[in-house]
Formats: C-alpha cells, sequence, structure tokens
C-alpha cells in the first residue's frame, strides 16, 4: 500500500566547494579569540578542507583594547601554523590578512599611513562593536577608501541594530563597501533575527563574499551540519560570490 504522505526531500549539503577560498577565520594560534593552539588550528584547518575549501585566509582581530595584534604578531602565528601544517604533510594555500575593528586604533593607523593586511589587492576586512554603530563609520570608510582601500564589512547580518532599519544597509553599501556574510548565519546558528537579516540581504543583492568566521571546533561541527538553503542556493547558483577571486 502506498503511503499517502510524501516523503520529505533530503536537504542537500552546502557545495563549499564552490566558493573556493574561506576568506574569514580565526584559525592563528593564541592571538586572538579563535583558536588557542597549533592542535586546534590544524584540526580546523583540516576540517574546512575536508568540508571542500581549497584555499584559506587567516583573518584575526586587531582591536585597540582587546588584541593589539601587528603584521609582526600575526606573521609569526601565521609561520608557526605554516610549520605544524607541515610537519602533518598539511599542503594548502594559507594567507593572512586581519579583522579590523573600526577604532582609534586603525585611525592612528591610516594617519601614521601603516598598511593595513588585505585579503588581496586593496581588500581590508573591517568590522564593528555589536554594540552600537560608530558615530563616525562614514568618514572611517571615506578615510579608508582615500588610502586605496576597498572596505570589506564582516557579517553586517549579526548588527542587531540594524535588523530594525534595513535602510541602512544600503546607506553603508552606498559608501562603498562590499559586504561578507557568516555561512552559519543562513543556519540560524547565530539566532532566527540574524538568518532573516542574512536572508534579507541575499534578496537585495548586497552579499559579495561568505565566510565561515571559524573560531573553534563547535563552529566546525556546525558547518559540517549546513545544507543549502534557498537563500545560499540563490547566493552561490545565481549572484555567486568573490570568494574565488581571491
Amino acid at each position: 500500500m502506498f503511503s499517502i504522505f510524501r516523503k520529505k526531500k533530503p536537504e542537500e549539503p552546502f557545495p563549499f566547494h564552490l566558493v573556493g577560498t574561506d576568506m574569514h577565520s580565526h584559525i592563528l594560534a593564541g592571538i586572538d579569540d579563535g583558536s588557542p593552539d597549533l592542535d586546534v588550528s590544524t584540526t580546523l584547518v583540516k576540517g574546512l578542507l575536508d568540508l571542500g575549501y581549497s584555499k584559506l585566509t587567516a583573518t584575526p582581530h586587531v582591536m585597540e583594547d582587546l588584541f593589539r595584534n601587528t603584521k609582526r604578531t600575526i606573521q609569526e602565528a601565521h609561520n608557526n601554523l605554516q610549520l605544524k601544517l607541515a610537519e602533518e604533510g598539511i599542503q594548502v594555500p594559507i594567507r593572512f590578512a586581519a579583522e579590523y575593528l573600526l577604532d582609534g586604533n586603525v585611525d592612528t593607523m591610516l594617519a601614521k599611513k601603516v598598511p593595513l593586511l588585505t585579503l588581496k589587492d586593496n581588500l581590508v576586512l573591517v568590522e564593528i562593536s555589536f554594540v552600537s554603530p560608530p558615530m563616525y563609520l562614514r568618514e572611517v570608510l571615506f578615510e579608508l577608501q582615500m588610502k586605496g582601500y576597498q572596505p570589506v564589512f564582516a557579517h553586517p547580518e549579526r548588527y542587531f541594530f540594524y535588523h530594525t532599519k534595513p535602510a541602512e544597509y544600503s546607506d553603508i553599501k552606498d559608501m562603498g563597501c562590499l559586504f561578507q556574510c557568516n555561512l552559519l548565519s543562513f543556519s540560524g546558528y547565530y539566532g532566527p533575527p540574524v538568518r532573516q537579516a542574512a536572508e534579507y540581504l541575499v534578496k537585495h543583492g548586497m552579499v559579495d563574499f561568505v565566510g565561515t568566521d571559524i573560531h573553534h571546533e563547535k563552529h566546525l561541527q556546525a558547518l559540517r551540519e549546513l545544507t543549502q538553503t534557498p537563500s545560499l542556493a540563490r547566493l552561490i547558483h545565481e549572484k555567486g560570490v568573490m570568494n574565488t577571486r581571491l
């Protein structure tokens, strides 16, 4: 006897290989709130490769009051990871850049013409406080561009103060920003409001990059469970993302 109930179509896993490069990760050991040591870093790198990534970019936090990383500290951590991976027989291209909080430290670096670490060419990953938007956002984004940088706005969907003012997203795009969304935002990992904001950004064609923003093994497990949501399918197969250019 045939069942009167239609079987639910199995959810397809997300095709990480079509993204190619993870351009937002915290896989360097011991320099921010990401991987605490080289063993965890190795586990995260192996996990990202198993998902289907072919290139990785480490983007540790640079924050004036918390993670005062510089090119020296980041490059040293990158070198240590490369040595560890070589010992493990793991070969993967890993670039290092940074995720800059738009604070006084960035103002100082720009004023002193200290080169920022970029994802590639002039692309620089930036974030803002999760508490409230900076009053000088327009000015600092303008200054970045005057210095020749193309700002990439990290995880705009996670800033709750924009959820009730979606027009702010258009304003930031009009300021010359590219947008990077976290893949786990589409799974509801950060909660329904963040998922809805991510879907809104895809619907309005505002998403340019996607990243894992991976910090720890809990993120890795959640990424393994990520499925091809309608919004992600639309983004990857219709609009496309710029990760493949990195």
